[in-house]
């Protein structure tokens, strides 16, 4: 009986020994590779978390920001003078251009200044607006979108550093105009070769489309109404 006993005692004190001993080098080293594993799973997905995140942001601020850029231009272009009453310049001149087999179109006209109300009578002297495009120099494929502004009554429209010129894009890739008379759609429009009354188009179509970083092309589309077009059509 006391060999029974002294036998259990023995196998009692080895799992006594190695409960005290804890983990192996090897169970520590699985562990060790597992935790590793969990946590590079982790932060990958915090990094496409953070990438999508960064990329949706700035596409978000791109689509704005070639909102603006259509709805300046389709709200100008709504106010392109016509009129019957008052004398006016009345001036619209489209040109198609083509860069890079994409087109890349310019429009000047002369419209009513943005310090006064719309209306047919009682407005102060015009603006013209020149929008026009030039290769961006710090991207090659991108073109900017240069707005420049001066006073119709000007003989000689100012030039160079003179000019009132701002950038409103950077980032273009193709602009679009077209021009419809009411019988047929063009590229182009030139309102001194138009009868008197009918020197600005019945309806325009803006195409706009800008690069993103790394996403795909954006592309904006509207349609227009010169409401002055009516006036003696």
């Amino acid at each position: 009986m006391r060999r029974h006993s002294d036998r259990s005692d023995f196998r009692l004190g080895r799992l006594a020994a190695g409960a005290a001993r804890g983990f192996t080098l090897l169970e520590l080293m699985v562990a060790i590779a597992i935790l590793g594993l969990v946590m590079a799973m982790v932060a990958e997905s915090f990094h496409a978390v953070a990438s999508s995140k960064v990329h949706a942001e700035g596409r978000l601020a791109i689509d704005e920001a070639a909102r603006l850029v259509m709805f300046q231009l389709a709200n100008e272009l709504r106010g392109a003078v016509q009129t019957p009453f008052t004398p006016s310049r009345v001036m619209l001149l489209g040109q198609a251009h083509e860069q890079n087999f994409q087109p890349m179109d310019t429009i000047t006209f002369s419209t009513l200044d943005p310090g006064h109300s719309r209306y047919i009578e009682g407005f102060g002297p015009e603006v013209t607006l020149a929008y026009t495009t030039a290769p961006n120099p710090d991207h090659r494929g991108w073109y900017l979108l240069e707005r420049t502004e001066f006073s119709s009554l000007l003989t000689n429209p100012p030039t160079g550093q003179e000019a009132n010129t701002v950038v409103l894009a950077d980032n273009v890739l193709s602009l679009h105009i077209r021009y419809f008379d009411g019988e047929s759609w063009s590229e182009s429009w030139d309102s001194t070769q138009m009868p008197p009354g009918r020197m600005l188009p019945m309806e325009i179509t803006i195409d706009l489309r800008v690069a993103s970083n790394g996403g795909q092309p954006l592309a904006l589309s509207t349609a227009i109404a010169p409401p002055m077009a009516y006036s003696q059509w």
